[in-house]
């Protein structure tokens, strides 16, 4: 894994406040002199500045906003972009932070998460001249629908549902007849539904008697909380709990670890956390932040939203335990390229 950057900004919450008042007071007047939208031809990055604000979980949450941030350092390393890495440490910071980026003229600004939704469409529509992107909302979705705003979208009950099948069957060892799986979600917003629906859809396709827990935790920060459900989940006879929470759901794995269960990561590959690790439902969060930092550089940045599918790699499974039979390996990836042809279809994105 690439090392990560420690020097980020921590933004504190004086300055918060200040900058608050400031976008509201003084928007007009940085919209007129704004030079957004500048952008570098050629493929040389070298005078494109991306900035990168993280949500609460900070970049040291080993899933999308690590991910995130792996995705700058690709740009940094391959297009050389300067990045900008600014850290929440509360939901407060978000419209502070993105309004430092534009105020400097940032080349683009990338809000990580959901939860900022807000703040980047407050922001971008002060500053109607500069780029900026949001994993994991679409602009269509945005209020003002700010047309500097690309979003960032991805397909995540494509690969929870072929792993969702691969729980339900790997469930079946304790109990054919009625297989237990969980999934210990953040807070039920979209992002975490979609996740929760493709893997619930994948397991009744592979047993219909398969009861499949589902709790949330309400944040994606203390692990403490996660790793409370997770084990109630698994006191019902959860045989694998799959995280749907950031940072909190490190709590959830762990819990897994604890009891002798799988455990299903999120966003990023989380096999290095142990042999417990069925496998991830993986989100590439740093490709996206990537080819928009790679648009910007070749001059082909617009706003609208993007879609990564299974289709584009832009959601995948990560590293399947070897445990798994190689004939439940064959039969997801075939279920895999069903999706893709579009024989399966019409996956769920929301919790039934």
């Amino acid at each position: 894994m690439r090392a990560r950057r420690f020097g980020v900004t921590l933004a504190v919450s004086a300055a918060s406040a200040a900058l608050a008042l400031g976008v509201a007071a003084c928007g007009g007047d940085d919209n007129k002199t704004s030079s957004g939208g500048n952008t570098a031809g050629g493929g040389d990055g070298s005078d494109v500045t991306v900035g990168l604000v993280s949500d609460v979980g900070k970049f040291n949450d080993r899933s999308f906003n690590q991910a995130a941030l792996e995705g700058l350092e690709r740009a940094e390393s391959e297009l050389g972009v300067k990045g900008s890495p600014i850290e929440s440490a509360a939901a407060g910071d978000y419209i502070p932070n993105l309004t430092t980026l534009a105020r400097k003229k940032t080349s683009l600004s990338i809000g990580v998460g959901f939860l900022m939704a807000d703040g980047i469409d407050t922001v971008a529509t002060k500053f109607p001249k500069q780029n900026f992107a949001i994993v994991d909302f679409s602009q269509a979705g945005l209020k003002h629908k700010p047309k500097n705003v690309r979003g960032l979208t991805f397909a995540t009950n494509e690969n929870s549902y072929l792993i969702g099948y691969m729980a339900a069957k790997m469930a079946e060892e304790k109990n054919k007849n009625a297989p237990v799986i969980s999934a210990v979600g953040g807070m039920k917003i979209p992002t975490v539904e979609i996740f929760i629906a493709g893997y619930k859809a994948g397991a009744l396709a592979a047993n219909p008697k398969t009861k499949v827990l589902i709790g949330y935790s309400q944040e994606f920060v203390a692990q403490d909380k996660c790793k409370e459900l997770a084990l109630n989940q698994i006191q019902q006879g959860s045989q694998v709990v799959f995280q749907v929470a950031g940072g909190c759901g490190l709590g959830a794995l762990s819990a897994a670890k604890e009891k002798g269960v799988w455990g299903v990561g999120v966003d990023r590959d989380q096999s290095d956390l142990g042999d417990h690790i069925l496998t991830s439902a993986v989100k590439r969060v740093d490709t996206a932040v990537y080819d928009s930092a790679k648009d910007v550089v070749d001059g082909n940045f617009t706003g609208g939203d993007k879609l990564y599918d299974l289709k584009s790699d832009g959601v995948a499974l990560g590293k399947i335990s070897p445990k798994v039979p190689k004939e439940l390996v064959d039969e997801v990836n075939g279920l895999k390229e069903k999706i893709i042809n579009g024989e399966i279809k019409d996956i769920p994105t929301t919790v039934s």
